[in-house]
Parts: structure tokens; C-alpha cells; sequence
């Protein structure tokens, strides 16, 4: 039987671009507004209203009101999580529509959205579940005295979010939250603002509260900056790039807040001559080239074993030269485009420094077509580990490749970074891959596969690469706080 080709969709409908706050659409106080872009044309989409610090003070307080006051406050931890069931089943049933807003704002190829898409309803279930498993503890303590703990919501919560997975970075950060009673006070990327604000008049039909989640558009240095400073925000909850991370946590501190950051990475992808090849190579392509590199976890630092190393650069370039770069919504497109005109001159900037500095291009690194915002996937060998290209985060399809004789010394080359974040190895010797696991320096390390990441498992880094995890249990304990109970039982 022949296999059904999925058929373009339609260009999607621009329903929202003014501020959620309260439950309510309005307009921005002082009417700021800036332009958001499809990058696969360059062209403006809509015009999106811009957050003050007027209007940030305004979304905290109804996040305060509803996190003290309103009946989300007082709500059952089991109604917590059918409003989140509720959420869940309202994005699945607008799947299409927000994979193809998806798509349109942020160059992600449907495919690639569409499979966001059900890693976003499966992260609200997820916590759905854990709404009213969120628990305490009995604890024996010296003397007649009954002592306990109960876990309660953090507060405010400020949640900032990158532009390169809008609406599953909204669903790791709501998940958690939600689960454990707090309210949202969220800025969506600049970039691609337009799939959360589709989402938050879904979390209207869903039946939250007014005040619980409240979206502020905006700029990192206004809006995300008033964000931090506010004094009624209790935690800020940050995705993005090491610099701004430090800015935040500078900020924060005037306040105390607590902070969880996950930043970016140079994640070594390790393969051995005793590997699979015809995997190897696959898992290779996969780990740099999915979105087009626009992934923290990018596995950007390939150490391929010397003796392999020619051979297998050989079979990589063969299959960068077949990709299909093109119209994101076009179903048969394998990469769209990168986000912005800026992210584009920076990856061709770095492609330049390569070769400045004595790297091999093998393929790619020009930009594709003249219009939009596309570079080719790019191959670099004869790199050096003190090469830019080796030990910057280019947040592109840009890959550079490292040879190397042993497990002895590629381990402490993988871990020659500030960063920390994912590492894999490619080997059949389940030895060599346990060793590698073990004393690689990075808060996922993959084997045999890449790119693997389930809502159950806790995502983090290690170093540079941020603070707290994300996903599964481990989230839970950022965004619930232990209060300690002791009751005198009889007399003394």
C-alpha cells in the first residue's frame, strides 16, 4: 500500500497579540509593540504588544491575588491536575493549528512541530499526574513530639523562555509549576511569542483561575529585566543563553530569589571504531542537524576514533550534501530555517573564523537560497580543541570534527569546556560506554542514541551549562517549598 503524503497546512490564523493578564487580553500601558518574523522569508507576521514594567507589576499582582487569595489557592491538588488534563486535551485537539503557528514563527520544519506537539500534551499530563502526589513526610524525632513536613507552592513564579522550542519549554515550565500550586508570570522569546499566547486563551477555555498564568511579551532588557527585579516574584525559572543567565542571577540576588537556569552547551558526541558505523553516522547527522543545530544539547564537538575518522567524515558530508532544506510547512522540507537575520550572521561569522584559524570546511557553510534566514549544514575537519568553533556554543548546523586514539584521552578533551549539558558515546563495548558515562561531565549522557529526552527523566547541567533540573520528579523540588510541623503530644 502506498504510504500517505502528508499535505502542506494551511497558513495559520494570528488570533492574539495583546497581553494575557488576569484572564484578560489588554493592551500594554504605555503601547509598546515590536514585530515578530517568519524566518523563512524575513517578512513581518504581526505586530505583537510589548510588556512595561507597569504591566509586569500588574500580571504579579494578579499572580499574587491568585496564588493567596483566589480559588486556586484553595483549590483541591486533585482539581489542580483536571484543569491540567483539561489544557492537555485542549492543545491536542488545536495540534495542527499550533503546530503550523509553530512552524510559521519559528522556521521548525511540521514535521519537528508536530512532534513537539505531543511532547507537550505528554509533559501536562505528566504533572497532571503529580498534582495531588505532591507529598510530606512523617519524620521520628527525640521526645513526645510528632513532627512532619508539607510541601506548598513557591509563590510567583517568573518564567523566561528561548525561542527555539516555544511551546515545549512552556510546558516543562508550566508542568511543575502548575502542579505544585504557584501562578505564572511567563515571557514568551521575542522571536516566536505567538504559539504561548495561542496556548494561554486555551488555559482560558481550560477553566483556570484568573491571575494563575499571565503572559508579558516583551524584550529581555524591559520586560524580562522587570521580571527579575520585582519583589513579588519568588523564583525565576530561566532557558536561554550562559550571559543572560548571569545578568539574571545577578539581579536576583537583590531579592534573594531562588533561580533555576538551563543554558546552552558544546556537547561531545564520542565515536568509536567499535561502533556501528551505519548508526553511528546516522545518530551523528542527527545530533547536530536536528533544527538546525538550534538546540542546546547539539551534539556540536564530534570526537571520531582516528582510525575510523576518515571514512566516517566521508559518509556524514555524503548525507549533508542530500538534506532538504526548504519551506518549513512544506512536509517534505528535512531543515528550515534558522530564527533570525542575526542568528544567520552569526553562524556564517563563525564559519569564517573556522577557516581563519586553519579548520577544514568539508561542506556547507554558505547560506542557502536569497531569502530567509537558511545555512547549509556545515562539516569542519582538521579542528583544533582551541579553535572557536570547538569551544563556542554557535547554535547552528555547524559541526566540527576532533579525532582522537583512546577512551584515556578523549574523556578529559569531552570535559575541556565550560559547558555541561549532554555528552553521548557510540561503542559496542558496554564497558568503554559505562566508563564514559561515568566520568564525562554532563547532566545527560547518551549511548548509542541521541537527542532521547522523555518527560520523565530529569534534564540539567552540569558547569555553564545551568542550575536544578527540569523534567520528571526532580522539577517537583524547585517549585514546592518543605515547611517543617512539630506538635507537643501530652503534657511535658
Amino acid at each position: 500500500m502506498a504510504q500517505a503524503v502528508m499535505a502542506r497546512p494551511k497558513a495559520p490564523l494570528i488570533r492574539h497579540t495583546k497581553l494575557l493578564i488576569n484572564n484578560e487580553w489588554v493592551e500594554p500601558a504605555d503601547g509598546g509593540s515590536f514585530e515578530t518574523y517568519n524566518p523563512a522569508t524575513g517578512e513581518s507576521i504581526a505586530e505583537v504588544a510589548a510588556a512595561s514594567a507597569k504591566d509586569v507589576d500588574r500580571a504579579v499582582k494578579a499572580a499574587r491575588r491568585a496564588v493567596e487569595e483566589g480559588p486556586w489557592s484553595t483549590m483541591d491538588a486533585a482539581d489542580r491536575g483536571r484543569l491540567m488534563y483539561r489544557l492537555a486535551d485542549l492543545i491536542e485537539r488545536e495540534a495542527a493549528e499550533l503546530a503550523a503557528l509553530e512552524s510559521y514563527n519559528c522556521g521548525k520544519t511540521i514535521t519537528d512541530s508536530k512532534g513537539d506537539l505531543e511532547g507537550v500534551v505528554n509533559t501536562l499530563r505528566y504533572y497532571a499526574g503529580w498534582a495531588d502526589k505532591v507529598e510530606g513526610r512523617t519524620i521520628p524525632v527525640r521526645g513526645s513530639f510528632l513532627s512532619y513536613t508539607l510541601r506548598r507552592p513557591v509563590g510567583v513564579i517568573g518564567q523566561i523562555i528561548p525561542w527555539n522550542f516555544p511551546l515545549l519549554m512552556l510546558a516543562w515550565k508550566w508542568g511543575p509549576a502548575l502542579a505544585c500550586g504557584n501562578t505564572i508570570v511567563m515571557k514568551p522569546a521575542e522571536q516566536t511569542p505567538l504559539t504561548a499566547l495561542r496556548v494561554g486563551a486555551l488555559a482560558i477555555e481550560a477553566g483556570f483561575p484568573p491571575g494563575v498564568v499571565n503572559l508579558v511579551n516583551g524584550f529581555g532588557e524591559t520586560t524580562g529585566a522587570a521580571i527579575v527585579a520585582h519583589a513579588d516574584v519568588d523564583k525565576i525559572a530561566f532557558t536561554g543563553h550562559v550571559d543572560t543567565a548571569k545578568i539574571i542571577q545577578r539581579q536576583a540576588a537583590e531579592t534573594l530569589k531562588r533561580t533555576t537556569f538551563e543554558l546552552g552547551g558544546k556537547s561531545p558526541n564520542v565515536i568509536f571504531a567499535d561502533c556501528d558505523l551505519d548508526e553511528a553516522v546516522a545518530g551523528a547527522f542527527h545530533a547536530i542537524y536536528f533544527h538546525g543545530g538550534q538546540c542546546c544539547t547539539a551534539g556540536s564537538r564530534l570526537f571520531v576514533e582516528q582510525s575510523i575518522k576518515d571514512e566516517f567524515v566521508e559518509r556524514l558530508a555524503a548525507k549533508a550534501v542530500q538534506r532538504k532544506l526548504g519551506d518549513p510547512l512544506d512536509p517534505a522540507t528535512e531543515q528550515g530555517p534558522q530564527v533570525s537575520q542575526e542568528q544567520l550572521d552569526k553562524i556564517l561569522g563563525y564559519v569564517e573564523l573556522g577557516e581563519k584559524q586553519g579548520a577544514k570546511r568539508v561542506v556547507g557553510g554558505d547560506r542557502f537560497g536569497d531569502r530567509g534566514f537558511y545555512v547549509e549544514p556545515t562539516i569542519f575537519d582538521d579542528v583544533k580543541d582551541d579553535m572557536a568553533i570547538a569551544r563556542d556554543e554557535i547554535f547552528g548546523p555547524v559541526v566540527s570534527v576532533l579525532p582522537f586514539r583512546d577512551l584515556d584521552e578523549v574523556v578529559p578533551r569531552a570535559n575541556d569546556t565550560k559547558y555541561g549539558l549532554a555528552a553521548a558515546v557510540w561503542t559496542k563495548n558496554i564497558d568503554k560506554a559505562h566508563l564514559f558515562a561515568e566520568k564525562v561531565k554532563a547532566g545527560t549522557v547518551w549511548v548509542n542514541c541521541y537527542h532521547v529526552v522523555d518527560t520523565n527523566t530529569p534534564f540539567g547541567g552540569f558547569k555553564m551549562s545551568g542550575q536544578g533540573r527540569e523534567n520528571g520528579e526532580a522539577a517537583l523540588e524547585h517549585y514546592s517549598e518543605i515547611k517543617t510541623v512539630t506538635v507537643k503530644l501530652g503534657s511535658s
